[in-house]
């Protein structure tokens, strides 16, 4: 009875690995970086100090304010789902894997909307692309997997 709360709850060290690193960089570029500087990482990749009012591509940014509470609101929403998600998945590691990514880029979001912290990409974003894509993937493999089996697939 006790084995079912540490089979997902292990996938909350992942979630909480997310919330750190996204703090710790958050507080990192914050101090280290002024207002729209640029520093080149790599020939293609620059770390810019970027603020953005609103969701992606500056999505609602001049809505007034109440974006603030829809994008809060959003976040606790998202994430409460995804713990009911977590807790109900049985053994798929890649997929308990991509809703710790995911929840955890909702939390570090989360946080950025209660605080009027809006960076424009950063660690939390990263988590939930990363996550997506993975249950994007397995979605994929689990649906040619179950037709291979089923005989179904077309040459």
């Amino acid at each position: 009875m006790h084995e079912a709360p540490k089979s997902w709850t292990r996938w909350l060290a992942v979630t909480a690995a997310v919330l750190v690193l996204d703090l710790a960089t958050k507080a990192w570029v914050s101090a280290a970086f002024t207002a729209g500087e640029t520093r080149e990482v790599t020939p293609f990749f620059n770390m810019v100090l970027m603020y953005n009012a609103g969701a992606a591509f500056s999505f609602l940014a001049g809505a007034g304010g109440w974006q603030r509470w829809f994008f809060t609101l959003m976040s606790i929403v998202i994430s409460a789902v995804i713990v009911f998600m977590l807790r109900r998945q049985r053994g798929d590691r890649a997929v308990c894997v991509a809703l710790a990514l995911v929840l955890g880029g909702a939390l570090g979001n989360l946080y950025d909307a209660a605080g009027y912290y809006w960076p424009a990409f950063n660690v939390a974003d990263s988590a939930i692309t990363v996550g997506v894509a993975l249950l994007i993937w397995d979605s994929l493999a689990a649906g040619s997997g179950a037709k291979a089996a089923a005989g179904q697939e077309k040459p």
